[in-house]
């Protein structure tokens, strides 16, 4: 078979632990609107080598897009352009680390980012959360015993736990950032997905502290396939990334889906998106926390989200439920297992549920087969 997306499920399994958009979410029409609208005005130039740092209209109405949606402002000179937050991650792991080195970061965390750390052979010392996010106390006393390169977390509707950096921590970990001397690195791919009341300050904001760099991207706003995405920060760090040979050789990462994003902004067409993504997404999420009431008493969600794609479900100190998940797929139902989201194993009693693939009667259809795991 030849395969042309990354993810293949067949129809007899509801998967809840697919973490990205459906095919049904992806806006064929308005990414087909954008290019008709690009190459009708354009005098082709996103067909050649782009500048390392990304092309500088496209940065420009970044700018404008995000200083409206963050509500603070956004210069263009603080944007460098990227291939999506995964590349991102490598490049500041390149640019940033060498082997053995220590970085601090959230437990749990987003469980590919773990993956991207190990290829460059880093010592991840995780740290705890609670329903306000980052423990900020804990990293105090981490650093007392250990100096990281930086501190990666995920501050806005986190990927598993569902949690919020609250703004007095947001403060204090920048202040702790430059009393010690690492960088912040800030995954914020689910920030502009709020579906209540607007989150904190983005860490984006302290991007002039030259301590924070900023993770943006499209993938969940417009569509993955575009590979695109964005690092806010002082220009004096990016420009340590537009030096690399990488970029001096092959030019800047997606000049042409970059371009055609540029259409998209300029003629409304991604904050349209955005709205209507935040509209299906929100029903899905409230509709998923209800059901989960009604269907798993056995788990109780870990923080109430205000956004992004997860709920992260905690079931009894003795539940196991990487063993669950065999028996989930006996059911035809799926989800993922706690531990593979923590560096050193720290959640077996949880699992991670994802709004971001499936309607609502898949949800509830999904809840009701995970639930045969806990009748008897």
């Amino acid at each position: 078979m030849i395969r042309t997306t990354q993810l293949n499920l067949g129809p007899e399994i509801i998967d809840l632990g697919v973490g990205q958009p459906s095919p049904s979410l992806l806006p064929f029409s308005l990414v087909k609107e954008a290019a008709e609208n690009l190459f009708a005005l354009s005098n082709g130039d996103f067909l050649a080598y782009g500048p390392e740092e990304g092309d500088g209209y496209f940065r420009a109405s970044l700018a404008g897009f995000l200083t409206s949606s963050y509500q603070s402002p956004v210069q263009s000179d603080q944007l460098f352009v990227t291939g999506g937050a995964s590349q991102t991650l490598d490049l500041i792991c390149t640019l940033l680390t060498s082997s053995g080195d220590t970085i601090f970061c959230e437990d749990p965390t987003y469980f590919l980012s773990l993956k991207i750390f190990a290829d460059h052979d880093l010592e991840v010392v995780g740290l705890p959360l609670d329903e306000q996010g980052l423990d900020v106390s804990a990293l105090e006393e981490k650093l007392q015993q250990a100096r990281p390169k930086f501190v990666y977390l995920i501050p806005t509707f986190h990927n598993p736990a569902g949690t919020t950096l609250c703004q007095e921590r947001r403060k204090a970990l920048v202040e702790l950032a430059e009393k010690h001397g690492f960088f912040i690195v800030a995954d914020e791919v689910y920030h502009l997905l709020s579906y209540g009341d607007p989150p904190p300050t983005a860490m984006a904001g302290w991007a002039g502290s030259g301590k924070v760099f900023s993770v943006g991207s499209f993938s969940k706003i417009l569509a993955p396939g575009l590979r695109l995405g964005w690092i806010q920060t002082d220009p004096a760090l990016w420009r340590h990334f537009a030096g690399r040979g990488l970029l001096q050789s092959g030019g800047g990462l997606s000049p042409f889906a970059s371009a055609v994003v540029k259409e998209a902004i300029d003629l409304g067409l991604l904050e349209r998106n955005r709205i209507f993504l935040q509209k299906v997404y929100g029903q899905r999420l409230r509709f998923l926390k209800k059901t989960v009431r009604d269907c798993l008493p056995q788990s109780e969600v870990f923080a109430d989200p205000g956004g992004g794609f997860f709920l992260w479900l905690k079931f009894d100190p003795g539940t196991d439920c990487e063993q669950l998940l065999p028996r989930a797929r006996e059911q035809g139902a799926g989800f993922l297992p706690g531990n593979r989201f923590s560096a050193h194993d720290s959640c077996p009693n949880f699992m991670r549920l994802s709004i971001s693939y499936y309607p609502e009667p898949k949800l509830e259809s999904g809840i009701q087969r995970l639930a045969c795991l806990f009748e008897g």
